[in-house]
């Protein structure tokens, strides 16, 4: 429970201001979080925090984007009417778009992931063609 006599918004444990995600709504610190307003129809990423003008916050993290995409909380949060652009964003949070985007950030690549983990080494494997005559 807060501190009667804290500004609100902050958590003593979290050390600092507390927002809300507008794509999880999970509260977490602003630290955690990254700020957008919206500019002239388009989602900005606000990294130094500074812009001026509504703000929503929102997890650095691809599901979090889609989630608040598919609920439209971005023109909600920030009270401006219609689709907000969020290639921006996007691009900030999918960094690197591609074969394997779909699980970008999180770990290896599925071909990598799925490759057989043999004891030989791969010079080995690669010296012995596998059609010899």
């Amino acid at each position: 429970m807060p501190d009667p006599g804290s500004p609100p918004g902050s958590d003593p444990g979290a050390g600092g201001p507390v927002r809300t995600c507008v794509g999880c709504r999970r509260r977490a610190a602003v630290s955690e979080l990254l700020r957008v307003v919206g500019v002239a129809g388009e989602l900005v990423p606000d990294h130094r925090r500074r812009l001026p003008g509504r703000g929503a916050w929102l997890h650095p993290d691809r599901r979090c984007l889609d989630e608040a995409e598919r609920r439209r909380a971005f023109g909600r949060a920030l009270r401006q009417p219609g689709l907000l652009d969020t290639s921006r964003v996007r691009a900030l949070v999918d960094p690197v778009p591609g074969p394997g985007a779909g699980d970008a950030g999180r770990g290896p690549s599925r071909s990598t992931a799925a490759e057989p983990r043999t004891t030989e080494s791969r010079s080995t494997s690669r010296e012995h063609p596998v059609n010899q005559p």
